[in-house]
């Protein structure tokens, strides 16, 4: 008897030890080229730390460029569906999917700086959009850098500035936006901005500075206007990190372990402080080139601020057809967001 329950002890500790040390391989897909700030500087370093931490048994195979199929539309389901094991997309690529973490890219809501936005991101999700994101396993939901507006033959100084200017849009929210300022968005992915702008089919772009140099839009633009120092950003596109929910609950405890260590606000931090870097960087390069950087006065910002309140106003009533509070959700980001700001001043 004795011997037999020594047997199935060493067999439950052979079956433990073996699962502890099983190699998992993370398929995580993408919609930009590996050299994109995002794969240099936010997921190959994520994936060599995990790596480190699980004593090689956690790796990771990158598919950038939607190199798995399909359009970054597509892959919340993709990551859902298991198709990959981890995307990085952004909400506002599936409008209506993700209602509550949209607050979040309302006009003049959330910091310039992107560490400050990414955490005031964060920070609504776990307080206000945990329920968007019931299918997935979150890693991390950052911003993706405050709006510039670049173009190419005027600067957009005032809200007179902006009237018939076509710029190109990456965000509903930024598209209403611009509606509201008196231009025209247009809806194009990044790697046909700097064609389009060439060949006058938009004036220019409403994009984060992070993307310009990898677009080469500094090349085609001679303005990039920005808000009042201190001042929330004109918008800020969220950015998330997801997991599919079976394959995070099919790994072993340890595994897991290194996994919720560096996720969650760490993975935050990193990507904001990431974003600002590059950020600083494209500025640079921008100046260098000879390219005029416009900080809006405070009396056209507050004109412009006045104008795309409306916008706000109809996404409160959107919200509530859905049977959901908009305006705490659009007052819970402008909070969080103005302290955010607060703590980056300081």
């Amino acid at each position: 008897m004795k011997i037999s329950h020594w047997l199935v002890g060493l067999f439950f500790s052979c079956a433990l030890a073996a699962a502890y040390a099983q190699d998992v391989t993370l398929k995580v897909s993408h919609f930009l080229p590996p050299s994109s700030n995002f794969q240099q500087h936010v997921l190959e370093p994520w994936c060599k730390k995990i790596n480190k931490e699980s004593d090689g048994h956690l790796k990771c195979q990158i598919y950038p460029a939607m190199q798995l199929g399909g359009k970054p539309s597509q892959l919340v389901d993709q990551v859902k569906h298991g198709i990959a094991d981890i995307v990085w997309t952004s909400p506002a690529f599936s409008t209506g999917r993700f209602p509550r973490i949209e607050a979040v890219e309302l006009p003049f809501v959330m910091p310039a700086g992107s560490s400050a936005a990414s955490k005031a991101m964060w920070e609504f999700y776990e307080k206000f959009a945990q329920k968007d994101f019931t299918d997935f396993k979150v890693l991390a939901i950052h911003s993706g850098g405050s709006i510039v507006m670049d173009t190419a033959n005027k600067p957009m100084l005032t809200l007179s500035d902006f009237s018939g200017e076509k710029l190109r849009s990456g965000s509903r929210m930024a598209s209403r936006m611009l509606i509201a300022l008196g231009g025209t968005p247009v809806n194009m992915p990044p790697p046909q901005i700097t064609d389009a702008v060439t060949k006058g089919v938009v004036d220019g772009a409403m994009a984060a500075w992070e993307l310009v140099p990898s677009v080469k839009l500094d090349e085609v633009t001679k303005f990039h206007t920005e808000s009042p120092v201190g001042e929330p950003g004109f918008s800020s596109q969220a950015m998330t990190l997801l997991m599919n929910k079976k394959k995070y609950e099919s790994l072993p405890a340890d595994l897991k372990a290194v996994i919720d260590r560096n996720s969650g606000q760490a993975l935050v931090d990193a990507a904001g402080k990431a974003w600002d870097q590059a950020t600083e960087a494209a500025r640079a390069k921008a100046k260098a080139g000879g390219n005029e950087i416009i900080e809006i006065k405070p009396i056209d910002y507050a004109a412009m601020r006045k104008a795309v309140a409306v916008v706000e106003q109809e996404w409160i009533k959107e919200a509530a057809a859905k049977g959901l509070d908009g305006a705490a959700l659009s007052n819970g980001a402008r909070s969080i967001g103005a302290d955010q700001d607060k703590q980056a001043a300081s």
